[in-house]
């Protein structure tokens, strides 16, 4: 096909991902050194024989990340086997102690699942062709400066003087989430990506504030937008006939977006020119939001895959049974709208993480279900959003929180307050909300003194009054702000106005 031709075809955009996700296990996947990373840990400090590849050391499987990956398989609605094994994929690269991983090959933990997701309003269904455990390599750190110093400032990869590695990580258990070439945008990709962490985290196998918990490889080909069938999916040759390229290591959902926009951008300007899409994978520079080519691609016979001699097949034929999963975020949310009567967007935002939805219900238990919802998404999550914070910030304190609820139901406080003066005191100064409302004054204002002041308010101001009987509305709010200025804002204003309005009308 000729370049003027080319330019003149419309291209479709071909994604499918490879996701790497760091399990949640007190151990490492094959011995007993530790996965917690102190603040201050040093380089190397945190490995033993086995996880550094040393001569004679034997690997042990950690029973926690295999129930890990059957609790994963059954989110995903995946087939789980009678048996699985592990096999070596061998390599070479600087963070791989053995020159090898230990992974899954022909035989993976969880095949043929799916995952819905929604994007821009409409809901999709990715299938994923496979997730199997694997260890992690090691890390490595990219330095420019070249004084050897441990806190140089790291740097892309192209632009290092040197690099330094660190095993620490290594051997930490991952499980690796393949997805089908189902993906048409960079969107999709986002999407999908903020489900799968939703669901994650909802197993609790997850944690999204580790640093490199999830890793995105992503695959990226162009293929002519007539090949695409009505139902949206491509033949096998097609597929083949497009050479992809693969960014690898990917750390964010925007990262992912970003890098794949680019991406697709760069192989439509390739294809347009009339040269060649390289079979090749690249890494992507987060600071100038760019790919760049690392080496040519490799293809799965590159790998030499071979059985791991030092683990036995593996038995899961009845794990899938014995192993009970939560209430997944989809669930939970139609539920929450069914039991508590909540529109959509509240349901959304109340099952936004298991956190939330558990500290929403417990409150709901005992107060109004509408009250908890305004208190729990709107009120207690707009603060922490403005604050860039997460509940999670707060889990010692709930109690608390749950407190302001039962002063606001019961009428100690005013709504106004509560959410301007006691809420944002709890987080900014991390006070109970008792103690804000005595140190503040804000007690709720008897029905006296509000009498009081109402009067007081009508006597003073005899222009307002006036001009509320010649009609004008914005009389009767000015009234009402001199009243809830004489009461400290401890009055509530519906009650405010109402007894206005009686007295007026005498």
């Amino acid at each position: 096909m000729t370049a003027q031709a080319l330019e003149q075809r419309d291209f479709a955009v071909v994604i499918g991902l490879e996701v790497h996700v760091q399990l949640e296990t007190a151990t490492k996947i094959f011995c007993g050194c530790s996965t917690d990373a102190a603040d201050d840990e040093q380089p190397n400090t945190r490995t033993c024989p086995t996880c550094l590849g040393l001569p004679g050391a034997l690997p042990v499987l950690n029973e926690g990340a295999v129930e890990a990956a059957v609790k994963v398989g059954k989110a995903l609605d995946a087939d789980i086997p009678e048996q699985t094994r592990f096999h070596r994929k061998n390599y070479y690269y600087p963070d791989l102690p053995k020159n090898f991983q230990i992974t899954q090959y022909d035989a993976p933990i969880c095949q043929d699942g799916t995952l819905e997701f929604s994007v821009e309003g409409e809901t999709r269904e990715v299938d994923i062709r496979r997730a199997h455990l694997e260890e992690d390599p090691g890390s490595i750190k990219h330095v420019r400066d070249g004084t050897g110093n441990l806190d140089s400032r790291t740097v892309a990869i192209d632009r290092a003087d040197y690099t330094l590695v660190d095993y620490n990580r290594a051997g930490t258990p991952l499980m690796e989430i393949v997805t089908q070439p189902d993906f048409r945008s960079p969107s999709e990709v986002r999407s999908f990506l903020n489900k799968l962490e939703e669901v994650l985290e909802y197993l609790g196998i997850f944690d999204s504030t580790r640093d490199g918990s999830l890793r995105i490889d992503a695959n990226l080909s162009l293929v002519p937008a007539d090949e695409i069938r009505d139902d949206g999916s491509i033949s096998e040759e097609v597929l083949e006939a497009a050479n992809r390229t693969e960014v690898k290591n990917i750390s964010s959902h925007k990262g992912a977006e970003k890098a794949l926009t680019y991406e697709a951008s760069r192989q439509r300007n390739l294809v347009q020119r009339g040269k060649t899409v390289e079979q090749e994978t690249r890494h992507f520079n987060e600071a100038h939001g760019s790919t760049v080519s690392m080496r040519t691609k490799e293809e799965e016979k590159d790998y030499r895959y071979f059985r791991e001699a030092d683990l036995p097949p593996l038995q899961v034929a009845g794990w899938k049974e014995t192993i009970d999963i939560p209430e997944l975020p989809d669930a939970r949310r139609e539920r929450f709208r069914e039991e508590y009567g909540l529109d959509a967007e509240s349901a959304s935002k109340l099952t936004s993480t298991k956190e939330v939805a558990d500290f929403y219900e417990q409150v709901a238990e005992t107060f109004d279900p509408d009250l908890a919802a305004t208190w729990v998404a709107d009120n207690l999550l707009g603060e922490l959003n403005y604050r860039d914070m997460a509940i999670e910030d707060i889990d010692g304190r709930l109690d608390e929180f749950a407190r302001l609820v039962e002063l606001v139901a019961e009428d100690e406080i005013t709504t106004k307050n509560a959410e301007e003066v006691v809420l944002r005191r709890m987080l900014d100064d991390e006070m109970a909300p008792d103690d804000v409302i005595d140190e503040e004054g804000l007690g709720k204002a008897d029905d006296d003194a509000v009498g009081t002041a109402v009067e007081e308010a009508i006597e003073e101001n005899p222009d307002a009054v006036e001009d509320y009987h010649s009609g004008e509305g914005g009389a009767l709010n000015f009234l009402v702000g001199q009243v809830m200025q004489k009461t400290g804002g401890s009055a509530d204003p519906g009650s405010v106005n109402g007894m206005l309005r009686e007295k007026l009308d005498e």
